[in-house]
């Protein structure tokens, strides 16, 4: 009786196997927009992470693993580590921007529209401000949860946590949140006052 001769576990397993890049593109191309445009916040274009993850995809789509966790949990590392990345630039970019005359060469100012729409973008900043003084492992838990309304057993599933250590971070960020935006609203509330 003869075997048939399969790959070693720990093979990659070709892409066409698994999907497509275009297909992978087309079942999650909106997902990962909204968690990039929520891990991101406001300065971060989630139109480019989405391109920057879809590329690292179609490059290291068969080093994936099926039996090492599903897809999404692959996509949203991927997601994550791509915004982290832009956020670094933008943090960089804000530096420049203080420390020169303005934005660095090529970079467009934002252009304030309507009142309700400049108090609505003051209101996410102010958001953001506080989420990007948090340590990153709180910061994403808080966002899925909060933002992106993921039960704490889907946030265990991207993360690669199990479910009881998501909700003590979970705690731990709430905690951590409204901890900074107390502190921030009245160092605001400071600053309106000495400019009355």
């Amino acid at each position: 009786m003869a075997r048939a001769i399969s790959p070693p576990p720990s093979a990659p397993v070709p892409a066409a196997e698994i999907v497509d890049t275009g297909s992978l593109y087309r079942a999650h191309a909106v997902t990962v927009a909204r968690w990039a445009a929520r891990l991101g916040g406001p300065g971060i274009d989630p139109n480019d992470v989405v391109q920057e993850v879809f590329l690292v995809a179609q490059r290291r789509l068969t080093l994936f693993r099926p039996e090492g966790g599903r897809i999404t949990t692959w996509l949203f590392r991927t997601t994550e580590k791509v915004v982290q990345t832009a956020r670094r630039k933008q943090r960089l970019r804000r530096w420049w921007a203080r420390w020169s005359e303005g934005p660095p060469p090529g970079l467009a100012e934002a252009r304030p529209g309507p009142s309700e729409a400049l108090e609505r973008w003051q209101e996410v900043e102010s958001v953001y401000r506080v989420l990007d003084r948090m340590p990153e492992k709180l910061r994403r838990v808080l966002v899925l949860f909060e933002l992106e309304e993921l039960s704490t057993q889907e946030i265990a599933e991207l993360v690669g946590a199990r479910i009881g250590t998501v909700r003590v971070w979970l705690f731990r960020a709430r905690a951590r949140f409204i901890e900074l935006h107390t502190a921030q609203a009245a160092r605001t509330e400071n600053d309106e006052e000495d400019e009355a």
